[in-house]
């Protein structure tokens, strides 16, 4: 292939994934190798006849002593020649690595992109571009294969993304309220070879990186001795990985298209701290709308897809497919998943799991506040009060008695008492169940009869007096203390908010 027509090669894939506009503002990361270098040379080849204003982004990432230097002082030469304005960071990626814990690879990509975000927000540029190609695409898509993956990782490399949607470390991420700029990669369809070409023809002289042969890195043992062996299994190889790249890349679209109408069917709670399914939709989801659902839950409140493995999902599905209700799972990143009578949670392990439509006056677990009666009680840590009336027995009608809210109850006075305390339920808590003839239940009895979901009973208030469950507040009165003909005085308590 010559250079004109790996020229021609770019400006199709360009066109055909809306790649370059009009007076695009776009930072080029340039290392000063073969990939960067042509990349480079292409677009201010096109520079006035697209009208793209430029800026070169080269980080010296402190791995490769003189050669490193030599690297940026070459790309500071091509900016001036060029006539392209230049940035430059160095940074000691190695000793970062071993402070995060990562491999050299992983760090010097996230330190990379930030670098480079971090670049367009100071220019003001929309678009960055990396010099990614063909055979850079087969080689990560074989990695994530072998990693283990799902579509979104045999896609591959997208020509066109949103660089807020790579994964990086929380030190490196780019806080600003401008919108994050689009990563572009002109030249992911031209291969190794052709980009060599383009070189030599425009008599370019990139840098060599000797780095690239060390087989101690995983990339560099793909493209060395993995991919070399596979094409004698099928010469083709490389052809075939970039065309499933392309298939699922096509796939993987429809099925975010179906992911976003089932998300609408069941969702029933979605917050920076909890994510609610209807029980009953999502079971009846595909098994790949089930998968996507949940992996979607988690990415959201975590903002990362990082350590949560095929197991840990189809593990997940397993438990809500199979469990009962108040059935619990742990997830990594210290989420849980619960499943409750109609709906399926999962949220931080320690997070009070209240339904968005069961709003209430609910407690911290093992919680006791002492109560003012007759008078006013705040609800510490909510907007909530509970508010105490003395009444004369006869001062309302009967009626009225039997017509009152969720949160609302009246009692005989003299039952209650005046040492009275709202807290959770504990072991061997019982009452008399209002309408069951006197008859006493265990607490947690009367919690799974009436249906109320495992993450909420530990937070049901209480109203407790001479060690008697005399209110099991928004539920049912005890038995004992209803009002009766021969009562003299009621109190009225009732929840209200603030």
């Amino acid at each position: 292939m010559t250079s004109f027509q790996v020229t021609e090669k770019v400006a199709e894939f360009c066109q055909k994934h809306a790649l370059l506009d009009q007076r695009d503002k776009i930072v080029v990361g340039v290392s000063g190798g073969p990939d960067s270098l042509c990349l480079l040379h292409y677009l201010v080849h096109f520079r006035s006849d697209l009208g793209l204003d430029l800026t070169i982004a080269h980080l010296n990432h402190q791995l490769r002593g003189s050669e490193a230097q030599a690297d940026e002082a070459f790309v500071r030469d091509v900016a001036a020649r060029w006539q392209v304005p230049i940035r430059v960071e160095a940074h000691d990626v190695a000793a970062l690595a071993a402070e995060r814990k990562q491999s050299l690879e992983e760090a010097a990509r996230q330190v990379r992109y930030a670098f480079l975000w971090r670049t367009a927000g100071a220019v003001g540029a929309g678009k960055i571009a990396v010099g990614h190609n063909a055979d850079d695409q087969i080689e990560t898509v074989l990695m994530h294969f072998l990693r283990g993956t799902g579509l979104a990782g045999l896609r591959g490399m997208l020509p066109l993304t949103d660089i807020a949607g790579l994964r990086l470390h929380p030190d490196d991420t780019i806080n600003t309220a401008s919108p994050a700029p689009k990563l572009i990669r002109p030249l992911l369809a031209i291969s190794r070879a052709e980009i060599e070409t383009y070189c030599q023809a425009h008599d370019l002289a990139p840098r060599q990186d000797y780095s690239n042969q060390d087989v101690t890195f995983f990339r560099n043992r793909l493209r060395h001795e993995l991919i070399p062996l596979l094409e004698t299994y099928n010469p083709n190889i490389r052809q075939v990985l970039r065309r499933t790249a392309n298939v699922v890349a096509a796939d993987f679209d429809i099925l975010q298209a179906d992911l976003e109408q089932a998300w609408r069917r069941v969702i029933r709670a979605e917050s920076l701290e909890k994510i609610g399914f209807d029980l009953a939709g999502w079971l009846a989801l595909p098994l790949a709308l089930k998968r996507s659902t949940l992996r979607r839950a988690i990415q959201s409140l975590r903002h990362s897809l990082r350590d949560i493995s095929f197991e840990h999902v189809e593990q997940a599905i397993t438990i809500v497919q199979k469990g009962q209700t108040g059935t619990q799972a742990t997830l990594p990143q210290g989420l849980k998943l619960t499943v409750d009578y109609h709906r399926l949670l999962i949220a931080p392990e320690n997070r009070v799991s209240v339904p968005e439509e069961a709003e209430g006056p609910y407690l911290a677990k093992g919680q006791v506040i002492l109560l003012n009666l007759p008078g006013v009680s705040a609800i510490p840590r909510t907007n909530w009060r509970l508010i105490s009336e003395l009444m004369a027995s006869d001062s309302l009608p009967p009626q009225q008695l039997d017509q009152v809210g969720r949160w609302e109850t009246y009692l005989d006075a003299e039952v209650v008492g005046h040492k009275v305390v709202l807290r959770t339920r504990q072991p061997g808590d019982r009452f008399q169940p209002l309408g069951l003839g006197g008859h006493s239940q265990r607490i947690n009895e009367f919690m799974i009869n009436e249906k109320i979901p495992a993450g909420l009973r530990d937070h049901i208030p209480l109203l407790v007096g001479d060690n008697r469950i005399l209110w099991v507040g928004g539920y049912r009165p005890d038995e004992r203390a209803r009002v009766r003909p021969t009562t003299n005085h009621m109190l009225h308590l009732s929840f209200e908010k603030q």
